[in-house]
C-alpha cells in the first residue's frame, strides 16, 4: 500500500513563507499570483493495507504529520 499526506496551513492561519514565495513570484515578473500556500507533501509505502492500516495512518497524520490545531492534512491511499 502507498499513502499520500498532504499537509497545509488552515485557511485561517498565516503563512508567511508562502507570502514570501508570493511576494518573489511578483518581483519575478508574474503580478497576477494572489497568494502562495506552504505545505508538506509525504510519501509512505507500506507492507500492509486494509481497514486497520487506514485507521493507523489516520492516526499518524493527527498525532505527528499535522498540527490539527494549525493544519489540515489530506490522505490518500492507493
Amino acid at each position: 500500500m502507498r499513502a499520500k499526506v498532504i499537509v497545509t496551513p488552515k485557511a485561517a492561519v498565516l503563512d508567511p513563507q508562502g507570502a514570501a514565495v508570493r511576494d518573489a513570484i511578483r518581483q519575478l515578473g508574474m503580478r497576477d499570483v494572489k497568494s502562495v500556500r506552504i505545505g508538506k507533501y509525504l510519501e509512505i509505502e507500506l507492507s500492509a493495507d486494509g481497514g486497520e492500516t487506514k485507521i493507523r495512518l489516520e492516526q499518524l497524520c493527527r498525532d505527528l504529520l499535522s498540527n490539527p490545531v494549525i493544519e489540515d492534512y489530506q490522505l490518500i491511499t492507493e
